[in-house]
């Protein structure tokens, strides 16, 4: 179990290998206080949406302090967050319908640019990430997605890709009221036919 408190600082000068590495480097987006509630859906930025499980005072650490527990589906991860760092941490609401639409308008537009050079790119892509919004998350799934049909990624970059995408994935599973498979094929599905139009392939099947 993970158990969130402030956020660390990002190490700027560093490109991580792997998830992990991706992962302790975040720093999450400083937002407005929100009063979760159990079977509230959430997301916590760069692990994905879940559910509060529980709610609960807890002595950790030497201090008594009110929990969430929440449990992220899509990695089977489960995350302690301190209710009154819910914040710091980025915790929020699943996006509604209005906003659904804006994040499926961001995954068919076109590619935005992005450096050639495969350490700025990873970087340039890794730093969206960070920002815990979901349209950034959600033009790194797209240029990844295209970039993957027209010319391949590296596996840095692929690791990446399929981190991003199930984190997505996770967020419209709820937003969606689909089920995290049928979620993950519904993204697939919109990312190939959006890159067979634009690079006047047929999608794959």
């Amino acid at each position: 179990m993970r158990v969130a408190g402030l956020a660390r600082h990002p190490k700027e000068d560093t490109i991580p290998e792997t998830d992990e590495q991706l992962l302790e480097d975040f720093e999450a987006p400083v937002i407005e206080n929100i009063a979760f509630e159990c079977g509230d859906h959430v997301v916590y930025p760069h692990h994905g949406a879940g559910k509060v499980l529980k709610k609960e005072l807890r002595k950790m650490f030497g201090e008594e302090r009110e929990y969430l527990t929440i449990k992220i589906l899509h990695n089977d991860m489960t995350v302690m967050v301190p209710c009154e760092n819910a914040g710091i941490a980025g915790l929020r609401r699943i996006i509604d319908e209005e906003a659904v639409k804006t994040v499926l308008g961001v995954l068919t537009a076109d590619v935005s640019d992005m450096p050639k050079n495969w350490n700025r790119r990873f970087k340039h892509n890794r730093d969206k990430i960070k920002t815990g919004e979901i349209g950034e998350l959600a033009e790194v799934v797209r240029n990844l997605a295209l970039r993957e049909h027209e010319k391949g990624l590296s596996t840095g970059e692929k690791q990446m890709y399929t981190r991003t995408k199930k984190i997505l994935a996770s967020e419209l599973m709820y937003a969606l009221e689909k089920t995290e498979d049928e979620a993950e094929a519904y993204l697939d599905d919109l990312l190939a036919a959006s890159a067979a139009e634009k690079l006047g392939a047929a999608p794959a099947k």
